[in-house]
């Protein structure tokens, strides 16, 4: 399957901003989606935002929608999660995702490769 390689975690203090990174190689696919997700200690991984790939419509949960913005680079494969006014609740290991089907693009059962995450953390 294709690899996937998340950055640009880190710590930041409330308020701050990050911009998580994630680069796609290897086997090429076919893309309908991308999307990162993001899971807490002792949580499910949740849904944080998609990007149709071709499309580039784009989908959000309700408490990231304003501070986080997701976008894309077709030819590079590359993703991006820009992230502005972080709480403390956003920490969590974020992952990326890519969906080679035609799934809807906020369940997560609709990927089929996955990043190994990279670790946000807000705190002050």
């Amino acid at each position: 399957q294709v690899q996937l390689v998340e950055s640009g975690g880190g710590l930041v203090q409330p308020g701050g901003s990050l911009r998580l990174s994630c680069a796609a190689s290897g086997r090429t696919i076919a893309t309908y989606a991308m999307a990162w997700f993001r899971q807490a200690p002792g949580k499910e991984r949740e849904f944080v935002a998609a990007i149709n790939w071709h499309g580039g419509s784009t989908y959000y949960r309700d408490s990231v929608k304003g501070r986080f913005t997701i976008s894309r680079d077709n030819a590079q494969k590359s993703l991006y999660l820009q992230m502005h006014s972080l709480k403390p609740e956003d920490t969590a290991v974020y992952y990326c995702a890519i969906s080679s089907n035609d799934g809807a693009p906020i369940n997560i059962k609709a990927y089929d490769s996955w990043g190994q995450g990279t670790q946000v953390t807000v705190s002050s």
